[in-house]
């Protein structure tokens, strides 16, 4: 690719990187082939990512923090706690699923860079759970949900529903039954928080 004026940014860079994987996958993908992608020295790309791992970590995080950024609308929405809680979970099983069917290859490479991206995995899990844990808080604030602790609850119902947001399930997802079986454990979750039914 000729050299282009536009200018490099890290966004630029990791765009690139994406596809440079997409195409190579992540054992053949080197920081030369995304900066021959931008028509620019590998040195530049080493100005804004100092090694290569810094570089693959930052697109793993970028790839994260598409689903969080897709479902934080849903945490802070004016709907029902108890609503917003089956449409955030419902949402994150729908993107992971699509990220697995539509782009299997990116998925793939996916797969092998979050085992390696130090703390991006974590840092994204983290942001997960506090997300449901403003959901549970709303909640309890309502009178829809009794727990005592809202943030072991969240980190309990991710861990729950693992099933159908845990790439490593992804195989099932699109299994016959999938659907039926996530909408039973979401069914139970919300139970399991709901408050008590006053007695007649």
């Amino acid at each position: 690719m000729a050299p282009t004026s536009e200018t490099l940014t890290a966004e630029r860079i990791l765009e690139a990187t994406e596809e440079v994987l997409r195409r190579h996958g992540p054992a053949k993908a080197t920081v030369v082939d995304v900066a021959r992608a931008l028509g620019v020295s590998h040195g530049s790309v080493y100005r804004h990512f100092r090694t290569k791992a810094a570089l693959r970590e930052a697109v793993t995080k970028r790839w994260l923090d598409r689903t969080s950024g897709e479902l934080s609308g849903i945490v802070t929405g004016d709907t029902a706690p108890e609503a917003r809680l089956r449409d955030w979970l419902a949402a994150l099983f729908a993107a992971k699923r699509r990220k697995a069917g539509e782009d299997p290859e990116l998925f793939a490479t996916y797969m092998v860079l979050t085992d390696e991206a130090g703390t991006a995995v974590g840092d994204h899990i983290t942001d997960l759970t506090a997300q449901l844990a403003r959901i549970i808080q709303s909640g309890v604030e309502t009178g829809s949900f009794t727990t005592p602790d809202p943030q072991a609850s969240a980190r309990a119902v991710f861990q729950a529903t693992g099933r159908f947001h845990d790439p490593c399930y992804a195989r099932e997802w699109e299994e016959p039954g999938a659907e039926t079986d996530f909408e039973a454990v979401v069914e139970l979750t919300v139970r399991g928080l709901r408050s008590a039914e006053p007695t007649p």
